[in-house]
């Protein structure tokens, strides 16, 4: 079977996206017989089946270098070129629209991938005016789709709020030997120059709107010193306070790894996360997190692994990382790695998928059921 990916959300200094698609390409060729193509915007036209095709387009200012292909003929001809037997898209723009067309001329599955709440983003940036259209909108798009993944429960359910039947969940993973506590290998405090004493938390990620930096300031600004937070994807090094330290992208997961694993703990204070792929490694990595009571944050994060903060709040922010440090570090940051080595790996994530790839296959509504350890003590989820 050849299965495509194909998405806007794919570029140099990205992230979740496509730490997924690379990580779905290099479990399914050690793992299974089965092809696998990624169609993906770049500097210019290279189809590579097995591989990592790219669709010139024109850089989009603001973004993470995001590029946008303006040829939607283009974008249907690769794809038919590669010779699909299901096509998996991870956005709802150009790509959805082409993917539909060639998927009903070939008569093959289509399957979306629900990465990014655009309805929530663009009502954040535009005002809650937009809602409306921008539902009406995903209704229309997945309405083309045999089956909507979404990472989290919290997303299957705003889908199906929305109108959209058929969501089913599809957690995501990490490569735990790159994400492991073996790689706190970095003597952060001593590279930031600062004392043995500092609490030193890390952020991760873009330095996007959505993932409300300020708060993170602001918490920062209420502890003070000897809290030190590190945030790393910045566009340069820079110290904007006495207690913040900014770093660029980290491209490697390695590096990633090795930033994530010598730090503290975690610290996301994004309301919009459909999953939280790097919540996820920071706990690979050993290291406890705060978080906040929003998106699908609580169903990783809970008190047996870090702390959960009140949405949009800097003193709940700042009270949360002082109640983690009042803990024992070490221990919530063992049960975290054991939380991500039970449910979170990226061979419990493939599996599933494959089971729902089948069912579309089989033309069966009937998604298939998580197994016993493959999925993260639901019922203590669902009982808060």
């Amino acid at each position: 079977m050849h299965l495509v990916d194909t998405t806007l959300f794919f570029s140099p200094t990205s992230g979740g996206v496509k730490r997924y698609l690379t990580a779905k390409h290099q479990w399914l060729r050690a793992h299974t017989a089965h092809r696998h193509s990624i169609l993906v915007p770049g500097e210019r036209r290279q189809l590579v089946p097995d591989g990592i095709s790219t669709i010139p387009g024109v850089k989009l200012p603001g973004t993470f270098n995001y590029r946008l292909p303006l040829s939607k003929s283009t974008w249907r001809s690769m794809l038919d070129a590669l010779e699909p037997d299901l096509i998996e898209v991870g956005d709802a723009f150009h790509p959805a629209f082409c993917a539909s067309t060639v998927a009903r001329r070939r008569n093959i599955p289509l399957v979306a991938f629900f990465h990014s709440n655009l309805v929530q983003l663009l009502a954040r940036r535009f005002g809650r005016r937009v809602e409306e259209p921008v539902t009406r909108y995903l209704r229309t798009v997945y309405d083309r789709f045999d089956l909507v993944l979404a990472p989290s429960r919290a997303m299957c359910s705003y889908l199906k709020r929305l109108g959209v039947s058929r969501a089913a969940l599809q957690p995501l993973g990490v490569d735990t030997d790159i994400f492991s506590p073996a790689r706190r290998t970095l003597d952060l405090r001593r590279y930031l120059e600062l004392p043995d004493d500092a609490r030193l938390l890390v952020y991760a990620g873009r330095f996007s709107e959505e993932k409300n930096l300020q708060v993170l300031h602001g918490a920062m600004a209420l502890l003070g010193k000897p809290y030190h937070l590190l945030l790393v994807g910045g566009g340069r090094s820079a110290r904007p306070c006495d207690n913040i330290t900014v770093l660029p992208y980290r491209r490697d997961s390695l590096e990633l790894a090795q930033w994530l694993a010598s730090a503290d703990a975690l610290v996301h204070a994004g309301t919009s996360e459909t999953f939280g792929l790097v919540i996820v490694e920071a706990m690979a990595c050993g290291r406890p997190v705060v978080g906040v009571r929003a998106g699908a944050v609580p169903e990783l994060v809970d008190a047996r692994v870090g702390e959960l903060a009140e949405p949009d709040d800097d003193a709940s922010m700042a009270e949360a990382i002082r109640r983690l440090y009042a803990r024992d570090l070490a221990a919530l940051g063992a049960a975290a790695r054991q939380r991500v080595l039970g449910s979170f790996t990226w061979s419990h994530s493939l599996t599933l998928q494959l089971a729902s790839y089948a069912g579309v296959f089989a033309g069966s509504r009937v998604l298939p059921v998580l197994q016993p350890g493959m999925e993260f003590e639901l019922s203590a989820v669902e009982d808060r």
